[in-house]
């Protein structure tokens, strides 16, 4: 897996998740098929007058979630930004092609209610529940930050094999100290809440 493919699965399934915050810090959440696909960035089509645009424009912050028959779940985080107004009309005109059904919800010159908007910073998570064990890893859009996340075994372990015995995924591997395998691990947190030492941090 890598953030190509990821970014073609995301395409092939169509309708995304997009997820925001609204001026009450309430989560709102929507779903979204009028989008571009690059290798270094994803546009998508909003209308001026919908909450969603406003969203957008005021905040910025965005999750991107879809979900793929195969049990893959593909998570993008980042900031989405309306493109350039000398950009607007090219980019609008790639998505209404791509899109013919956005023809029929905004005919002609209407199109002009809409704002294109890009993320070309993010964090992609792939997590795939339909192998064993799971796999899931994370990628880089541009030159935004990976975040550390789940949870990490530190050298207060005492070797007693109680997190690799608690751990549904068998992916904790015996040393001095013991191991997560990261690109196995649920993030249950089972390691965490049996340890008798409370050897195990939780980041992110």
């Amino acid at each position: 897996m890598d953030l190509a493919t990821c970014l073609k699965k995301m395409q092939l399934v169509g309708v995304l998740a997009f997820a925001t915050v609204d001026t009450d810090g309430a989560p709102q959440i929507r779903n979204i098929s009028a989008i571009h696909y690059e290798e270094d960035a994803i546009y998508f089509f909003s209308a001026r007058g919908k909450n969603f645009c406003r969203e957008l424009q005021q905040d910025g912050r965005v999750q991107i979630l879809c979900y793929t028959r195969y049990k893959e779940m593909i998570r993008m985080s980042g900031k989405a930004y309306a493109v350039a107004e000398s950009e607007q009309e090219k980019l609008r005109d790639i998505i209404f092609e791509e899109q013919p059904y956005l023809g029929n919800v905004y005919p002609g010159d209407t199109r002009n209610i809409g704002i294109v908007f890009c993320i070309d910073r993010a964090e992609i998570e792939y997590f795939n529940l339909g192998v064993n064990p799971i796999f899931r890893e994370t990628y880089q859009l541009g030159n935004a930050g990976i975040e550390e996340k789940g949870y990490y075994i530190t050298d207060a372990c005492i070797g007693c094999g109680t997190c690799q015995s608690s751990c549904p995924q068998r992916c904790i591997t015996e040393g001095e100290p013991f191991t997560i395998q990261q690109n196995h691990c649920l993030h249950c947190g089972s390691c965490y809440e049996n340890c008798p030492v409370q050897a195990i941090e939780r980041r992110g």
